[in-house]
């Protein structure tokens, strides 16, 4: 009878999908229509509840390969991911996976240490995998890349990156105003020397965040002193203190640093520790991410809050789309930052 599970069906193996047709007493490719959310809407409602029952107490686990022969797709998209180890990524990492799982997509993931030739590497052995798109958080403005796998005929999709010019689906937080959020902050608090230390303009946070912080400071009446901007070559720790130390050993006068990342903002701490510069007495710090532990620094960052899973599950969609319909339009979301205040900033 349709909707009995025998013990002896269980102890077998892995349920097929002709065992959940026969649970469910309908054809194959019903089961197969039903099972695949692109597909389902061609199913009775009834039937298809009944399918996915069947399914669920059989514990049946559709073929990715079966259905890759089928349908010419591999089921896999591939990410490129610059550094695993900054805490910024996992999160995001977390959210590309839950999203494309959740139709039955598989991520293959590379780290690229930020490096070009490196990326171009892995980029050709997702292609020789054969996967059906990449998510790439590794953009540049000027980006060969982006070439080859627009040319190679994959589905492409940017996350935590965008290229204003380029016609390239992206989900990112909005970093121009996440780096306003900052300095109005700081200004409220009657900070009128606020250095920025940016990130490379060879991305897009860099040159959003860059560009937040001009005008962030011009609405508040605050000329952009140039000696109060540094631009960093990545955005690291490391690279943080030294553009902290470059600017104390300039002598320059500054009461607040907005930097462009918490790990930039973290290499201010080091050097603060050096020298002998306390935080907030001395110098007020905002951040950028609430990267995980931020609240666990001393002190405590402010920093600018983005949705990282939720980022990750927005470029997820975005690949999906772009698979489900290739020849729809590029779309951007912009997901909304908010300002964390903790105990880096205080009054000058």
């Amino acid at each position: 009878m349709p909707g009995m599970v025998s013990p002896d069906a269980r102890a077998r193996g892995p349920a097929t999908l002709r065992d959940v047709a026969r649970v469910a007493g309908v054809h194959p490719a019903t089961v197969s229509r039903a099972l695949n959310e692109e597909t389902r809407s061609l199913v009775n409602e009834d039937t298809a509840q009944r399918v996915l029952r069947a399914a669920a107490e059989l514990g049946y686990r559709p073929n990715p390969i079966a259905r890759g022969l089928k349908t010419n797709r591999s089921y896999t998209v591939g990410v490129l991911i610059p550094d695993l180890t900054n805490p910024l990524f996992p999160p995001i990492l977390r959210g590309i996976e839950d999203g494309l799982d959740e139709a039955g997509y598989t991520a293959l993931v590379a780290n690229t240490d930020n490096d070009p030739e490196r990326e171009l590497l892995d980029c050709q052995a997702m292609r020789a995998r054969q996967v059906d798109g990449i998510i790439a958080a590794t953009a540049r403005r000027e980006h060969a890349l982006l070439d080859e796998v627009l040319a190679a005929g994959l589905e492409l999709v940017l996350v935590n990156r965008w290229l204003p010019d380029a016609a390239i689906s992206s989900a990112t937080a909005d970093d121009r105003k996440g780096l306003r959020l900052a300095v109005e902050h700081l200004v409220r608090m009657g900070h009128r020397r606020i250095v920025h230390l940016a990130g490379p303009l060879d991305y897009s946070t860099g040159v959003e965040r860059h560009e937040g912080y001009l005008e962030a400071m011009r609405a508040a009446g605050l000329e952009p002193d140039p000696e109060l901007v540094l631009f960093g070559q990545v955005f690291t720790e490391g690279e943080g203190a030294r553009l902290c130390r470059e600017l104390l050993d300039r002598g320059t006068r500054f009461t607040a640093i907005a930097a462009g990342n918490d790990l930039l903002a973290l290499g201010c701490y080091d050097v603060f520790e050096e020298r002998g510069i306390d935080c907030p007495a001395d110098v007020s710090v905002v951040g950028f991410n609430d990267m995980p532990f931020a609240d666990r620094f001393q002190p405590p960052l402010t920093t600018i809050h983005i949705p990282h899973q939720e980022i990750g599950m927005a470029a997820a969609a975005l690949m999906l789309d772009r698979l489900r319909k290739s020849n729809g339009r590029p779309r951007h979301v912009r997901l909304e930052p908010a300002l964390v205040v903790r105990g880096s900033t205080a009054p000058p």
